[in-house]
């Protein structure tokens, strides 16, 4: 049963929509979904909810339905009103709200107002009460930037009404990290007269379908005391499933995880987090004291997961259970199944071992991921990652006044663009601690730092000329493009 209507948007309200910025929100996940966990209430800039009456199929000239689609504003550095919009996009998660991250500061130096735009079928905006594959069909990268097109022309138009003035446009630039990041890139890439520019913070633009290098960074950050600490553990575990799974399953309150390429993938991803979010010494600190001491890896491994990957980090066993991922009915936790089947039928970045010197075990290879796709959304259900990178350029964009940026401890930064080209300026923030989206979210990246804060990364100053480049690169491109008529 849906929860479409065929009404217009031009029969909503615009007393129920104000100004708007976007923001990317992240909620609990594992390092397969990208997504950071979420921030708590005193963290985001604003929580209070508004609606758009979204298009179902942008594709399709025949279909009308629409559906509610959530989004946040914040207006409290607005330079009313001809100041510039920050659209900052939603991924793939529950966006509930505006975190108070590095946006916090860009808006306050550029006069802005920031807007977000919750993701289609994630959070609050499903179009269906159900996902069954035949209900997911909707849900594409493809949809999801025609949703921010909508949006952004909507959004414009009440702005218009508010003060009372005629076809204007403010000057909009967008901004996301990670899968959000990729969007952002996507839109100035598809829609340039929308926006007068994006950063793409840790955007991975290029579908993959054996992503073997995420895994081969994933052992150059951890650096040569932990990787072969790492890569011991992962040769007990495997010894130790032939022998007896449901012990070592149980060591790491993990029994559920009946498939064990299921419980392979949960323990690697274990250790990217700390790595990808910028807290290696909580992994590689205990590991290498436990290899010194000739104490049990297994346990001391088990000990991190329980205590940092569960408990601290907050990530769930459930994730990574292919039973829990087939479940079609519409809940608070239904992200994980929504994400896969992004993966399982775009952009694929399956983290498989590469042959020689892996972290992760031999055992999560294509084949898991391929039969991953197949047992949870059903037959005929895979990447086609040729098609995603033809549509988009893959790191051969040819787009125009895009930032890029990436951490060089991040594995998710092999899937961006690392390499500056005209117009298309590309920055390595490097330091020990600089991971998934620092330019943004500061040091370590998860927990959220208020306003992106860098002093506790290892290399603050690195992080400032990043961001001093890419706020001079914002200040460049909107001078040269100013209120104008609208489209």
């Amino acid at each position: 049963m849906t929860k479409l209507t065929a009404t217009t948007p031009a029969s909503m309200s615009f007393a129920f929509f104000l100004l708007i910025l976007v923001v990317a929100s992240g909620g609990a996940s594992a390092s397969r979904l990208l997504r950071l966990p979420g921030a708590t209430s005193k963290k985001y800039l604003t929580k209070q909810e508004h609606w758009f009456n979204q298009t179902l199929d942008h594709f399709s000239p025949y279909d009308h339905r629409h559906f509610g689609q959530r989004y946040y504003e914040y207006l409290d550095n607005f330079r009313a009103p001809d100041g510039p919009i920050f659209l900052k996009i939603c991924g793939e998660s529950a966006c509930s709200g505006i975190a108070n991250d590095y946006i916090s500061v860009l808006a306050k130096k550029f006069g802005a107002a920031v807007v977000s735009l919750e993701h289609r079928y994630y959070g609050k905006s499903s179009p269906f009460k159900s996902l069954t594959t035949k209900d997911l069909r909707f849900l594409s990268s493809k949809q999801a930037l025609f949703d921010l097109a909508a949006f952004r022309q909507y959004y414009q138009d009440s702005l218009n009404a508010k003060f009372n003035r005629p076809n204007i446009d403010n000057s909009w630039f967008v901004f996301g990290v990670s899968y959000a990041g990729a969007l952002s890139a996507w839109f100035r890439l598809k829609f340039p007269h929308l926006t007068c520019g994006s950063l793409a913070s840790s955007a991975v633009v290029q579908a993959i379908h054996n992503f073997t290098a995420f895994d081969k960074q994933v052992g150059e950050s951890a650096g040569p005391e932990c990787k072969p600490v790492l890569q011991e553990i992962t040769r007990l575990v495997d010894q130790r499933l032939g022998s007896n799974a449901e012990a070592v399953k149980t060591l790491f309150n993990a029994t559920e995880l009946k498939n064990d390429g299921d419980f392979l993938y949960f323990l690697a991803d274990a250790a990217v987090v700390a790595i990808q979010y910028g807290n290696p010494d909580k992994l590689c600190i205990p590991l290498i004291e436990a290899k010194k001491a000739g104490a049990d890896l297994v346990e001391a491994y088990a000990t991190y997961v329980k205590d940092y990957y569960v408990g601290s980090f907050g990530a769930s066993v459930q994730t990574y259970n292919q039973e829990h991922l087939k479940k079609t009915t519409l809940t608070d936790d239904t992200s994980d199944r929504l994400w896969w089947f992004q993966v399982c039928t775009e952009v694929a970045y399956f983290q498989v071992a590469p042959s020689n010197d892996s972290i992760r075990s031999l055992r999560v290879d294509s084949r898991y991921h391929l039969d991953l796709c197949k047992n949870v959304f059903g037959e005929g259900i895979y990447p086609d990652v040729t098609a995603t990178n033809l549509y988009y350029g893959g790191t051969r964009i040819a787009g125009s006044r895009i930032i890029f940026t990436n951490g060089s401890q991040d594995p998710w930064r092999h899937a961006s663009k690392q390499t500056s080209s005209p117009e298309m300026p590309s920055f390595i923030i490097t330091c020990h601690n600089c991971g998934h989206g620092t330019d943004f979210r500061g040091c370590p990246q998860s927990p959220l730092v208020p306003e992106g804060d860098s002093e506790n990364c290892s290399s603050p100053d690195a992080v400032r000329r990043v961001r001093q480049q890419i706020v001079q690169t914002i200040d460049w491109w909107l001078s040269e493009c100013p209120t104008s008529p609208g489209v």
